[in-house]
């Protein structure tokens, strides 16, 4: 996904300022402020970025580290944390196995701890909260589509957001302390008593739709999830130029 911005280009969050694009372009020292474990193999990074301008939800942003030696490893993350004017944001992380970036953060990072990061990134995915939104994520794809639904809450925000997510099991759930009702748990390998096991599919869609029709979709998974997601979509009669997708792998 590419997006082409003018310099002066501004969004507008509702309750909080606008982000400036100008800044996104500036490399910002982060400090690691707090780590909360999600599941065995996620876990959220909380990080003081006292010149932060702000996001919207769904966007992302370029994150450095610097070896003693000089050596340099970037790579982009989503932002989990909602709009807020602390100077804070949260970004969680699998750890994904032999991976350079996300190895440091879950064996050696410790708060105090410094890095760069660089943005926010990006607009195509991003959700105003100017319009209904069904969320569609598959493990850590829920990431960005968490900091729709702590934006949406955090401003009480009247228009419709559903969040469907898929899971192995309820261990493997990322950020199970924090869902209500607006989310729904598919569960693919293993789930609590009385809940079926199965993939995402038409029936988990079909209240949605039943609900209203009028969605703008966020899909956000492996490339496989984000495929199988967007067929079932648009079978439900989502048009394609409603779907935002983003992906990984």
């Amino acid at each position: 996904m590419t997006e082409t911005f003018a310099p002066e280009t501004r969004f507008a969050v509702p309750g909080r300022i606008a982000v400036s694009q100008r800044a996104a372009a500036v490399w910002q020292t982060a400090t690691l402020t707090e780590i909360r474990r999600e599941t065995p193999y996620a876990a959220t990074f909380r990080f003081a970025v006292p010149a932060w301008t702000g996001h919207l939800p769904g966007q992302h942003l370029m994150l450095r580290l610097t070896a003693g030696d000089g050596y340099t490893a970037q790579r982009h993350y989503s932002l989990a944390s909602a709009p807020d004017a602390s100077g804070h944001i949260e970004l969680t992380l699998d750890h994904v196995e032999d991976g350079e970036v996300s190895g440091w953060f879950h064996t050696e990072a410790r708060p105090g701890d410094r890095v760069e990061v660089r943005g926010p990134l990006s607009g195509f995915f991003a959700w105003p909260g100017d319009r209904p939104a069904l969320l569609i994520g598959a493990g850590s794809g829920v990431v960005p589509l968490m900091s729709m639904v702590r934006h949406h809450r955090a401003h009480r925000l009247d228009v419709p957001l559903r969040l469907l997510v898929s899971a192995r099991s309820p261990e493997t759930l990322i950020y199970a302390r924090e869902y209500g009702p607006e989310t729904t748990p598919v569960f693919t390998r293993s789930a609590p008593e009385g809940v079926p096991v199965g993939r995402l599919d038409a029936r988990h869609l079909a209240p949605v739709f039943a609900e209203s029709g009028d969605w703008e979709a966020y899909v956000c998974g492996s490339n496989a999830f984000a495929e199988h997601a967007s067929r079932l979509l648009v079978a439900a009669g989502q048009p394609v130029d409603r779907i935002r997708i983003e992906r990984y792998g």
